[in-house]
């Protein structure tokens, strides 16, 4: 039974879906305005004209060489790389039953990331074509690794065990990957924004090289958001419903390992983006999964791409990665989560 529903059939007293409807526009609105914002934003501001004669009449200026070739493919990357985490960040929450759960905290980005950084050092891979496989295999095998160890001998991992295995592996993953960096400076200093996660100056053809990936797994997340909402109610409860609980769940896998894999491919082991928006958003949709993956997949590139539009200004003329902004922000929101009663109560 849909809980917008009343055990007669009829719509419940005070549904939540005009709320919804009305909130997810909002939502596209605000993520509409700060990559607005992108574009006009930074160490050279740029007036809103000039962005729009930029793209309507370029005239090879320098003014709008920046826009076409820098803040646009920038702001395009923070757009994708924000889908991508957030979406894989909800259903990673939905597939764990963990509120504390994303890709980054559970280790998923860090292998990636450590994937990577082991290609470049054993064979000075430093292309996007080259180095996205490897990203996506070093995401699969971290949240292989995660769940194996976090189950035990029993074989079940509680939500508290999968965020402690998932931090503890990252933290190793992460230490391996600087130290791999300190012995070949030289070709890792080409990569050294990437390791601290930024979607500015990526080399050309980045955005086309992650986006199949992002789409079949945004594809595949759509699929899969309804049938979480009945796995919500419990494993029997959904088997009574008919769903195939093991094809779903593979289904979320999948999604979650194309999704930041090819986000960390693009810009770096970016952590918090998934964790944050799904806590926000639920004040609004409720417990429902749909709403939660569509709400995800509008604010949490909103957050990325406002983040990096502070990390642009706070410390002009120079400028703060996004992946140290998002810490600052992400960083709070997960004390508050640990110290409130739903997650005392995992």
């Amino acid at each position: 039974m849909s809980p917008d529903r009343s055990p007669g059939g009829a719509p419940a007293l005070g549904s939540r879906r005009p709320l919804r409807t009305i909130g997810l526009a909002i939502a596209a609105c605000l993520l509409v305005v700060l990559l607005g914002l992108s574009l006009v934003v930074g160490s050279a501001p740029i007036p809103l004209a000039e962005v729009i004669a930029a793209l309507t009449e370029h005239d090879g200026s320098p003014t709008h060489i920046t826009i076409t070739e820098a803040r646009i493919p920038r702001t395009l990357l923070g757009l994708a790389v924000g889908v991508a985490l957030g979406v894989s960040g909800a259903l990673m929450q939905a597939l764990t039953r963990n509120p504390l759960a994303d890709p980054g905290i559970l280790g998923v980005n860090a292998g990636a990331g450590f994937a990577v950084t082991l290609g470049v050092a054993l064979s000075g891979v430093t292309r996007i074509d080259q180095y996205l496989p490897l990203a996506l295999v070093g995401a699969v095998v971290a949240t292989i690794a995660v769940f194996a160890m976090a189950g035990g001998s029993r074989g079940t991992a509680s939500p508290v065990r999968l965020t402690l295995v998932g931090v503890a592996l990252a933290a190793v993953l992460m230490g391996v990957s600087q130290t791999l960096a300190l012995i070949d400076p030289d070709t890792f200093d080409r990569m050294r924004f990437w390791g601290a996660g930024t979607i500015a100056d990526r080399p050309p053809g980045t955005l086309e090289a992650i986006a199949l990936p992002i789409l079949a797994g945004l594809a595949i997340a759509a699929l899969c958001a309804r049938p979480l909402d009945a796995i919500a109610l419990g494993d029997d409860a959904a088997r009574a419903l008919g769903l195939r609980l093991g094809l779903v769940r593979s289904g979320v896998l999948v999604s979650v390992t194309l999704l930041a894999g090819a986000a960390t491919a693009a810009a770096g082991p970016l952590v918090f983006v998934g964790l944050v928006v799904p806590h926000i958003v639920r004040g609004i949709t409720g417990p429902r999964w749909t709403w939660i993956v569509a709400y995800s997949a509008l604010l949490s590139p909103a957050l990325l791409v406002g983040a990096d539009v502070l990390g642009r200004v706070v410390v002009l003329p120079a400028e703060l990665q996004v992946g140290i902004v998002m810490p600052l922000v992400g960083a709070p929101v997960l004390v508050a989560l640990v110290r409130g009663r739903r997650a005392r109560n995992l």
